[in-house]
């Protein structure tokens, strides 16, 4: 619920800054950039030390990651870095080349399953050499535990590596299977979907106003043939690596920036040493309402790598507000009631009352956990639905990482290539910047904040759906507002024109480019491109009668064309009518029935044809950064007297000392 996701690479922007360069790296399908942290100086020493320990408690966490997404990742991560680091052998070899790019996917995707699509990323070495390379290292560099040899070591990660059929997919979200069976996360051990979900129907109390998030911080196993929940806490599950976060929060407190943003550290670091979910929605209302400058992330927050939507990937961000840019936000937000007052859904799920919408543009300055490398560009929370309606919620764009992705992408030629006519490739440099940015403004701000929940619908209604059908309303939100004259009006976009840049975009993203993140053969599961090409195809089918929009050929090649932009529009809204019924309602069989109509299925020869005009681009469909670097700069008396930034760190050097330096989980 509470992030937005970049689609495909897109082309457009202006301008140039030559004396910063955004790309380091680029390897499989996955490029890697650098971002810039603004007005970094401008902070006062108190709020430098502030973004330093915060900065410090994001990276600790990142071993959980690893291992919520695969038990035998760290002990694979290990073992390549191992052999990075020690490999006496021929590393120009190509098998050697291959098993480091191996290696940087797995950091990349903090484990063995890709970032997005969670498909197991084959290995383009052999089995027989990685054995050989392992059994020539020292047994001392490698992550041996209880005893274990070599030997032992490669009986249990080679399977994983090289078995096609083992741990195949790290979600999977397919209709008509165990979940839970098929799916390779580290959140379930011996128990089965409907194990685990009659687990949590039995913890739920009926009619209760403010229900905890339930399984949101824990491992379900069963033991003795009894199943229990795994609390993730100081003393529990991950308990090193929680006390180190903890130590940096601690150390984060003593020099908040106010006693509402020091209750705000306290009280997650209370969460984190005692479990207790009601600690954590605490958290989540104090930290809803603080308008600090210097704020962060840090947590089990998204559940989106739970194919049950119960768990949450730990993530951490730490950000400071943008003051010019976020004067949009808040423009946004102040007028929340009218967005909410003026949407074409039913009056039965407007809320009558729209509260504590609070909305800023940040300034990134550290990603941690799900969040690192690949990050969002927009964030909205927290997700529980009592609290967004009894509380508020707090909305971000993250504009200096948008600005990375727009710099980045200049001159790539995806524009030209994908859109109809040159009047798209000039809306999309013209316009594109802002119209994008607007989008998440109005998706995280306003989309996710809107609506309400029916009396008795759960916040897991929906099962496997439910993030689909989350972002789709999100999404819809924003599409149908981004061409509203109120626009214009409220001084956000210059003109009743800049908005078809967007929706350009949105359609030829949802029906044509997001295909190139899909492997041949394969179906979409991630809910953000679900979401997407779900709001496409039924527009496209809905409109076509009146030619909305349409699919062309030209040069055998295929171009959305969109023919009536007010019309579009319409359909827009008259979406977002029907998926905020299936959200209020909790109406499953209807988002089922429309997310697998729409959503979920490819057709073979478009896909197969626009990924070979993308590969004639040479630009890579993924993206995601190495983060700055922050030092402390002492006096003679150890004390702190300035934190200085650098953005010269390396991919590798950057992943192998957080390795080092930051890998508390065994």
């Amino acid at each position: 619920m509470g992030t937005i996701l970049m689609g495909a690479c897109q082309g457009g922007g202006s301008g140039e800054e030559k004396d910063f360069r955004y790309s380091v790296e680029k390897f499989a399908d996955l490029e890697i950039l650098r971002y810039r942290v603004p007005e970094f100086e401008e902070l006062s020493l108190q709020q430098k030390k502030l973004v330093y320990y915060l900065s410090q408690a994001a990276i600790e966490g990142r071993d959980i990651l690893f291992d919520q997404h695969g038990r035998h990742n760290l002990a694979i991560r290990r073992t390549l870095e191992a052999i990075y680091e020690s490999y006496a052998g021929d590393t120009a070899a190509a098998e050697y080349k291959s098993l480091v790019v191996y290696l940087k996917r797995v950091w990349f995707s903090s484990g063995i399953h890709h970032h997005y699509a969670t498909d197991k990323f084959a290995p383009d070495f052999s089995q027989e050499y990685f054995t050989e390379v392992v059994k020539s290292l020292d047994p001392s560099l490698l992550p041996l535990q209880g005893g274990q040899t070599a030997d032992e070591l490669l009986a249990t990660i080679v399977p994983v590596i090289f078995d096609p059929a083992v741990d195949a997919k790290r979600v999977n979200q397919a209709d008509g299977h165990d979940l839970i069976g098929t799916s390779a996360n580290n959140f379930y051990s011996g128990v089965t979907q409907k194990e685990a979900e009659a687990f949590y129907e039995k913890l739920k109390k009926p009619n209760d106003p403010t229900p905890v998030s339930y399984g949101l911080n824990s491992r379900l196993a069963k033991k003795d043939g009894k199943i229990v929940e795994e609390v993730w806490k100081a003393g529990g599950l991950y308990a090193q690596a929680i006390e180190k976060i903890v130590y940096w929060l601690e150390k984060a407190a003593s020099v908040a920036e106010n006693d509402g943003q020091r209750q705000v550290i306290e009280t997650l670091i209370r969460f984190y040493q005692n479990g207790n979910l009601r600690d954590f929605d605490e958290y989540s209302i104090l930290w809803a309402a603080d308008t600090s400058r210097v704020d962060f992330i840090n947590g089990f927050i998204e559940t989106y790598g739970d194919p049950l939507g119960f768990k949450g990937t730990w993530e951490a961000m730490v950000n400071f507000k943008n003051l010019e840019a976020t004067k949009r936000t808040e423009t946004i937000s102040g007028n929340a009631q009218w967005f909410e007052d003026n949407s074409p859904v039913d009056k039965r799920f407007k809320k009558e009352t729209v509260t504590g919408v609070s909305a800023k543009v940040i300034t990134a300055a550290i990603l941690g956990g799900d969040c690192y490398p690949a990050t969002p560009i927009g964030i909205n929370l927290p997700n529980a639905n009592w609290i967004r309606a009894q509380h508020g919620s707090k909305s971000v764009t993250i504009e200096n990482i948008t600005d990375a992705y727009d710099k980045a992408a200049q001159g790539n030629g995806f524009a030209q290539e994908f859109y109809w006519s040159q009047n798209e490739v000039d809306l999309m440099k013209r316009y594109g910047f802002i119209t994008g940015n607007i989008h998440t403004d109005l998706h995280e701000c306003l989309g996710h904040a809107s609506g309400k929940l029916m009396p008795n619908v759960g916040q897991g209604a929906l099962k496997a759906y439910g993030g689909t059908i989350e972002e789709a309303r999100a999404d819809l939100f924003a599409l149908y507002y981004i061409a509203d004259p109120q626009m214009v009006a409220l001084g956000l976009l210059p003109n009743d024109t800049a908005y078809k840049a967007e929706y350009a975009k949105f359609m030829t993203n949802g029906l044509l480019t997001q295909l190139v993140r899909i492997a041949p053969d394969n179906n979409i599961e991630e809910p953000h491109m679900r979401n997407r090409q779900l709001i496409a195809k039924w527009t496209l089918e809905k409109g076509a009668a009146d030619a909305v929009v349409e699919l062309k050929k030209r040069d055998g090649k295929t171009y959305v064309v969109i023919n009536d932009y007010g019309k579009l529009r319409t359909l827009f809204g008259q979406l977002l009518a029907e998926i905020q019924r299936i959200r209020s309602e909790g109406d499953y069989p209807a988002a089922k029935a429309i997310v697998e109509a729409y959503g979920v299925k490819v057709d073979a020869d478009l896909h197969s044809e626009v990924l070979a005009r993308y590969q004639k681009l040479n630009i890579a469909p993924y993206k995601g950064f190495v983060n700055p670097v922050y030092e402390p700069v002492t006096n003679s008396a150890g004390e702190i007297t300035d934190i200085k930034i650098t953005y010269t760190e390396g991919y590798a050097e950057q992943m192998l000392r957080y390795s080092k330096e930051n890998s508390w989980v065994n």
